[in-house]
Formats: structure tokens, sequence, C-alpha cells
């Protein structure tokens, strides 16, 4: 019975881990294709994708409810790590080509939650330095082409992003009621927005078209992915929430190829199985490692 119930537990947790990274992998897809084209300005695609997270989200925690009893209050710490991951990247993106930011974002990210977790006092496994070194590496070789020297402030940027998703996403491996816990994140948010509003608003520009892709990446790609990855969350180590991560570049080049017909490059393929080794040393790494030990002592 025991056994059962890891094995749905751990099936739960692959299946909210890849719906949150196909949500990321959708989230960059969506800003890119807003912000990259100037149909919006960066403050308010992210004044209104907050937004459109607070609406979505509040009318889902209010039909769902709060059905286990737990604590559903989200903090005002995580909420400020959201709203600074989303106003740095959106105007990061504007400075940065998309192979330059995702690198400098991700390397952030990895750096920012592996140096807390070790803080914290949790040590690596050989196995699993090595399984971010080569998921890492397998990450860096598909970005390679596209990247550019990037500008000091949008480099700033990003690295603020990254630094900030990392912390947003520690904050949310003790989360208990993960949909109401995003929702009130975003619900903190707006006190900031209405100040971004207020300083942004001689500035903006924005066309229908911006106006949707803001909203899909706000209320489904964010809120709903958010919500997502922190239930996904529960089932993960700090370094396999980090790990896994580097693969929604992939999934976005799979995306390409299935939606738009863009070519299977060898350097595609070569990445992707360097990125899925990676991932597979740091989640079986350790376990292996650790049970050959205890057959070896008994």
């Amino acid at each position: 019975m025991a056994r059962f119930i890891l094995e749905v537990d751990l099936s739960k947790t692959v299946m909210f881990t890849a719906l949150a990274l196909i949500a990321f992998a959708a989230n960059s897809v969506l800003c890119r294709l807003a912000l990259g084209e100037s149909s919006i300005d960066a403050a308010s695609f992210t004044v209104i994708r907050l937004l459109s997270g607070v609406v979505v989200l509040l009318v889902l925690a209010s039909v769902r409810g709060n059905k286990n009893g737990a604590s559903e209050s989200g903090s005002w710490s995580a909420s400020l790590m959201l709203f600074l991951y989303a106003i740095a990247f959106s105007f990061a993106y504007i400075t940065l080509d998309t192979g330059t930011g995702a690198l400098i974002l991700f390397g952030a990210v990895q750096i920012t939650m592996i140096l807390l977790s070790l803080f914290s006092g949790n040590r690596l496994h050989v196995s699993e330095w090595a399984g971010i070194a080569l998921a890492f590496m397998g990450f860096v070789y598909l970005m390679l082409p596209n990247v550019t020297t990037p500008s000091a402030m949008g480099f700033l940027l990003m690295t603020v992003a990254g630094i900030a998703w990392g912390i947003y996403t520690l904050k949310g491996r003790r989360s208990q009621n993960p949909l109401a816990d995003t929702a009130y994140n975003f619900v903190r948010t707006l006190p900031l927005l209405i100040v971004v509003t207020v300083i942004a608003f001689k500035n903006a520009h924005f066309s229908s078209e911006g106006i949707l892709l803001a909203v899909l990446s706000g209320g489904i790609a964010s809120g709903l992915g958010y919500a997502i990855w922190y239930t996904a969350l529960g089932g993960l180590s700090v370094t396999q929430a980090a790990v896994v991560q580097l693969l929604v570049p992939v999934i976005a080049a799979v995306g390409g190829v299935l939606l738009m017909s863009e070519a299977v490059t060898l350097r595609l393929v070569l990445s992707a199985a360097m990125i899925l080794g990676g991932i597979l040393m740091v989640v079986l790494g350790r376990y292996y490692f650790v049970i050959m030990k205890a057959r070896g002592q008994t």
C-alpha cells in the first residue's frame, strides 16, 4: 500500500512538473511576441500580466475553496519576489536577445537556488553536482548560437529577475494550498502595480495584440502555471526544482518544431539529451548511491 501511494505521489509530481514547465515555455513565447515586437511597453505588459493573474486565480480559488483547511494567505515576501521577477524580466527583455536573456535568467536561478540550499545545510552528492554541470552545459550549448554581449542594464535586470524567481520558487516548497497561496501572492502585488502605473502612464503604449498576449501570459501561463509549479514543488528537492527548469528552452524549441514546422537540428537533439541526462543524474543519482551504500554496509 505504501509503495502504491509513493508511486501515485511520484506520478503527480511528474505530471505537475511537466505542466508547469510547459506553461513556463508558453510564457516565454508570449513575452517574446509581445515585447520583442514592441506591441506593448514593458510596464504595461507587467501590469496587465499580473492583474490578469489576480483575476483568474481569485476566481479559481473562490470556486475551489479551502478544501484541506490549510493556510491560504501567501506572503508579502513571496509577492515582492514575484513582482521583482515580473518587472525586471519585462524591462530586461527589451534590451536583450532571447538566447542571452535565457542564459542570464536561468543561470541566476540555478545559482540562487543551489547556494541558498547549501547555506541552509543541504549537501549535494557528487552525482548531483555532475548532473547539474551536464544539464547546464546542455542548456548553454542550446543557447550559444543566439548569445550576444548583453548591455550592463539588461544583464543587471535579468539577474535580478533570476534571483527573485529562485527565491519565489523556494518559498513555494512548503505551500499546503498552492492555488490560494499563489492567488494571494498575486493580489499583494496590487499596491506596487498602482505605483508602476502612475510612474509609467505617460510613456505607455499598447495594441490590442499586446494586451491579449499580456492577458494570456498572466492569466494562463503565469497564474495557472505558477500555481501548478507550487503544487509540483512539494515533491521536488531544491536541486531537482532548480535543474528541471533548464528544460524550459528545450520545450519551447520542441513547441516550435511541432507547431511552427521549425527544423529539428542536431544541436537541439544533443542539448536535449544532455539536459535530460543531467536531470536524470540529479533525480536518481543520490537515491542510487544511497541504496548501493546501504547494501554495502549489510
